[in-house]
């Protein structure tokens, strides 16, 4: 069938099965857009394309397909970086097609020219310009195919303007091909006898589960094994939801703000199972103090993660769920250890170091805001944070019960990406109620795609945690720097409320603990987008905290 390149693009998103595209025309794309206008496919117009890649991150994350953005050429495609970057650091399986100068113009720094492929080389899981269009079906099946399979990850197509016009024949291919690129193929169980030994010879074992176990969907194998061993759950900032929070075995999540359990458990283990986990520095603390005392076994869809940041003793390479049931396999003829006393010295640790809940002094806390949002919902509610001290609270005090319904930015910690990722999470999955906790900092550095829910109808249910200030940065001045804040302290703050009514949603204030669920209950009655600005004590901490350089068990708690 004979059409332009921007009919193949449309035609061929739509036989890839992508149902909705986040973007923002422009110049280079007036052919891609013109071609849409026919198609079924849903767009959400954005206000920035940054919101527009985060967007189509969180729809990515919560439906667990691929998110499609698109923006024009120069300006459009670089506002699309910090997107990109935070689903390659997250392994969020994204397609970002940009348009570019005509072929001709490339290079003479052309109206709105940038090298994105260069800009992005280090960013992406892969990334081509489009030469020829009846090359469009081949390369996008491809995009999509990198992008969904192995470690998941952002792939970047660029696509010329008069590409985009050229005719051609279109074609689908039956499948793609990419010498060097079998994922599927990358497997290693070669130390699974060893593995299975060292998981039953061990007293104190911990499961850690980093963010591999949703991406991969493995969280029915997991547990399965954990409940079958017996053996405790900490996860990572992004494995939170892996294990059902609520779990007896659950010892939530480990780190510079983990659960102090979490935290003393890892260092206290003789044997750490790792699953889908990077080890990042946030989680592991001063890297030569981490699990002193264990053997690590690590197990990982990426065989480039194994001893990059932990050194593990043994090693199994391929998807979490093989792994998991060959590992349950493999142990089904051994009789583990009893852990009776583990288990035991695990609760005593939860009983001792509760986590910090202030209340009684009048303030609204942000511990009361999430449990209210918690109860409200029954815990059925899809999650999106900021990055800050909301996140974290959000981390400690949200407890996810239900894998892939707690979206954060993990890698890159990227400020705005809460709202316009709860933005893409409600078109996702408009069956579950949506909250995007927020901070004040974070919140305005994308709070443009307020208008785009309220344009939607999105019931995005924005907890903003309000005080007035980085919160974040702030409390490390505090406790590192003598107080000296050195450009944290706002002066003063946008009324909220009125700037959400401003962008066609609702918003209003609470100040009193006695408010907190009714107004919980009050943004979830209401159409559309909502803001509740809850004012919190300025000098209200993240707490536990590892201190720069301490090991994860030498928590700040009070």
């Amino acid at each position: 069938m004979r059409m332009s390149g921007a009919q193949m693009v449309v035609r061929s998103l739509e036989e890839l099965g992508v149902d909705t595209v986040f973007g923002l025309p422009g110049g280079t794309v007036i052919p891609l857009y013109d071609s849409l206008y026919d198609s079924p496919i849903r767009h959400i117009l954005a206000r920035h394309e940054q919101g527009a890649a985060h967007g189509a991150d969180g729809y990515a994350r919560a439906s667990g397909r691929v998110g499609v953005c698109l923006a024009t050429s120069g300006p459009g495609a670089t506002n699309l970086v910090t997107g990109i970057a935070t689903a390659n650091l997250d392994s969020v399986p994204l397609v970002a097609l940009t348009g570019q100068v005509a072929t001709f113009a490339i290079g003479s720094d052309a109206f709105q020219e940038a090298d994105i492929l260069g800009a992005t080389l280090p960013l992406v899981k892969h990334s081509v310009q489009v030469r020829s269009a009846e090359r469009i079906p081949e390369i996008l099946k491809g995009a999509f195919h990198i992008a969904a399979t192995g470690r998941p990850g952002p792939v970047l197509v660029d696509i010329p303007l008069d590409v985009q016009r050229e005719l051609g024949d279109y074609r689908m291919p039956g499948r793609v091909e990419f010498p060097g690129y079998h994922p599927e193929a990358v497997q290693d169980l070669s130390l699974l006898e060893e593995a299975a030994a060292a998981v039953r010879g061990a007293e104190r074992p911990v499961i850690f589960a980093g963010g591999g176990i949703i991406r991969g969907r493995a969280w029915e194998a997991l547990a399965r094994f954990a409940q079958a061993f017996q053996i405790p759950v900490a996860t990572s900032l992004l494995g939170k939801g892996a294990f059902p929070e609520n779990h007896p075995l659950s010892l939530g999540m480990a780190g510079m703000h983990g659960r102090p359990e979490a935290n003393h458990a890892l260092t206290s283990a003789d044997l750490i199972l790792a699953v889908g986990s990077r080890f990042s520095d946030r989680s592991t603390g001063k890297r030569d103090r981490f699990a002193p005392l264990a053997k690590v076994v690590h197990l990982d869809r990426d065989p480039a993660e194994i001893s990059k940041n932990i050194e593990p003793e043994l090693w199994l390479v391929g998807e979490a769920t093989t792994l998991l049931d060959r590992l349950t396999e493999a142990l089904s003829a051994l009789r583990p250890l009893p852990r009776k006393g583990w288990l035991k010295q695990i609760q005593g640790w939860k009983a001792q170091y509760p986590l910090p809940r202030p209340q009684g002094d009048g303030a609204v806390h942000p511990w009361q805001v999430l449990q209210a949002a918690f109860d409200a919902t029954d815990g059925e509610a899809l999650v999106t944070t900021e990055v800050g001290q909301n996140q974290m609270w959000a981390a400690l005090h949200y407890p996810a019960i239900h894998p892939g319904r707690f979206l954060t930015s993990g890698g890159l910690g990227t400020m705005g990406y809460g709202l316009p990722a709860a933005m893409g999470a409600a078109v996702a999955r408009p069956d579950l109620p949506v909250f995007c906790v927020a901070g004040d900092g974070s919140l305005l550095m994308n709070i443009q795609e307020l208008d785009t829910c309220a344009r939607y109808g999105l019931p995005v249910k924005v907890l903003l945690l309000n005080n007035s200030c980085l919160g974040m940065v702030r409390q490390w001045q505090e406790l590192f720097y003598d107080h000296r804040y050195s450009q944290t302290l706002y002066s003063r703050d946008p009324d909220f409320p009125k700037l959400a009514e401003a962008l066609g949603g609702t918003g209003f204030s609470v100040d009193r603990p006695e408010e907190v669920r009714p107004a919980v209950d009050r943004a979830l009655a209401t159409p559309g987008p909502v803001v509740v600005d809850f004012r919190i004590p300025r000098d209200e901490k993240v707490l536990p905290m590892v201190p720069p350089g301490g090991a994860i068990d030498e928590m700040i708690l009070e």
